[in-house]
């Protein structure tokens, strides 16, 4: 990708005020875009950490900014949150001598079906695919259908390349629930992929105990245990635990991609606001 003079990068995360892990592929996929030296600037601004949201365009000072969600879906972060801390009125925003570009998060991208299937496969690399059930775990949440989307999205992209026996979604707070893995898989082999941007509670504690790998939630320093020791061996089958999907090297890529995405549906140049 060609170098962008006088164009910064702002990577926006959930953050986590208990949670180490929860931003830390943030900043790793920005530590690894900046030494691909692209654009002037590469900054990460999170929710619930500092650099803080209302903070971070001051620290900006290239006249032209992305800012990238690295959020799985859109939702209340993507579409109230983030705009209201950055003060956005819409995809592109003029505001004290700078071009915001406001992107769409990165889970939203097409290029995520190949960071979850370069995942499956890392998960279970001598498994043969068309004897293995792939399942993609999602939050899901009654509150909000677009929790379920994206999972739903993967799922159908991937259903279509054939590669695997059967790929199905499941969640952890809506049908199909992730603990019912046993009863919905066909296959004796199950490889389970967690739909998150981080490896926080969600894939080291909770959805083991969900799964059966674990009778109880462990502490966080078990965590790498999780991930390092498959195949289960639970109900008859071989289940294969893989660690969230934000965690993969080539999120850094799917960043660039959304930036790109939005440069071509942008290109003739959109309603801006002027503050």
């Amino acid at each position: 990708m060609e170098k962008r003079p006088g164009t910064a990068l702002v990577i926006v995360g959930h953050g986590s005020t208990t949670n180490p892990d929860s931003s830390e592929p943030t900043h790793r996929m920005a530590d690894a875009l900046r030494k691909r030296e692209i654009f002037d600037q590469v900054l990460c601004s999170f929710w619930k950490e500092e650099p803080s949201m209302r903070e971070i365009l001051h620290s900006v000072t290239s006249p032209d900014v992305y800012v990238v969600p690295n959020f799985i879906s859109e939702g209340y972060f993507t579409q109230t949150v983030i705009p209201r801390e950055l003060e956005l009125d819409g995809p592109i925003t003029r505001c004290q001598g700078k071009t915001i570009r406001y992107c769409d998060p990165v889970g939203n991208h097409p290029s995520m079906t190949s960071v979850l299937l370069k995942r499956a496969r890392e998960t279970a690399p001598i498994v043969p695919t068309m004897q293995t059930s792939l399942l993609i775990v999602g939050h899901g949440t009654n509150l909000n259908d677009n929790s379920a989307t994206a999972v739903k999205t993967q799922v159908s992209l991937l259903s279509k390349l054939g590669l695997y026996a059967e790929v199905l979604p499941a969640y952890m707070e809506e049908a199909p629930l992730v603990s019912d893995w046993a009863s919905m898989t066909a296959q004796k082999n199950v490889v389970v992929i967690p739909f998150f941007v981080s490896d926080g509670l969600h894939s080291y504690q909770d959805i083991p105990v969900l799964l059966g790998i674990r009778a109880e939630v462990g502490p966080a320093a078990s965590k790498a245990a999780v991930f390092q020791s498959n195949p289960h061996a639970l109900h008859g089958k071989n289940l294969y635990y893989g660690s969230a999907i934000g965690t993969d090297p080539s999120m850094a890529q799917v960043i660039l991609d959304q930036t790109i995405a939005f440069d071509r549906l942008h290109s003739h140049g959109t309603t801006a606001t002027t503050q």
